[in-house]
């Protein structure tokens, strides 16, 4: 095998730096979202509190927080709900939320065969599109149900 050039190995430098950069980006935009979503939660039902949300952000760190805020936010939302008598499943996300944070830790282990790695970085990015897909569908619903107590309230004049 011949060796790279250091045209070939400047490249790849850098088009790992992009990737990088745009992994943090996606890892910001996620934790906006829980942020977001934890916001709309009364502040009694909270079990994480929505600026804990950016350690999803912190790269390593989040390898273990990922596990803590699938939990917290699943309460959350459970507690959420509960008060406002809306009928939706258990421990809403959780499932979802453990299964992508197993999957990133995983993925995450550098002494696992590639072959592991690679099917864990797959399963990671299906858990990851849909634990932010299912989290949008909550947000959405409370604020749904935000617009729909407004208009069941009589406004006195």
């Amino acid at each position: 095998m011949s060796e790279l050039s250091p045209e070939l190995i400047a490249e790849i430098q850098q088009l790992t730096v992009y990737v990088l950069i745009i992994i943090l980006i996606v890892w910001v935009l996620f934790a906006y979202n829980v942020r977001k979503t934890l916001l709309l939660i009364k502040p009694e039902n909270q079990i994480i509190l929505p600026n804990q949300a950016w350690f999803l952000a912190v790269p390593l760190f989040n390898i273990f927080w990922n596990f803590e805020v699938a939990k917290r936010l699943a309460y959350s939302l459970n507690n959420e709900f509960f008060d406002r008598k809306v009928a939706v499943e258990d421990m809403p996300t959780l499932q979802i939320g453990n299964r992508y944070a197993w999957s990133f830790l995983i993925y995450n282990i550098p002494f696992f065969p590639d072959f592991i790695r690679l099917l864990a970085f797959i399963l990671c990015i299906t858990y990851f599109i849909s634990y932010w897909y299912k989290m949008t569908q909550f947000k959405t619903l409370i604020l749904e149900h935000e617009a729909w107590k407004k208009n069941q309230t009589p406004n006195e004049d």
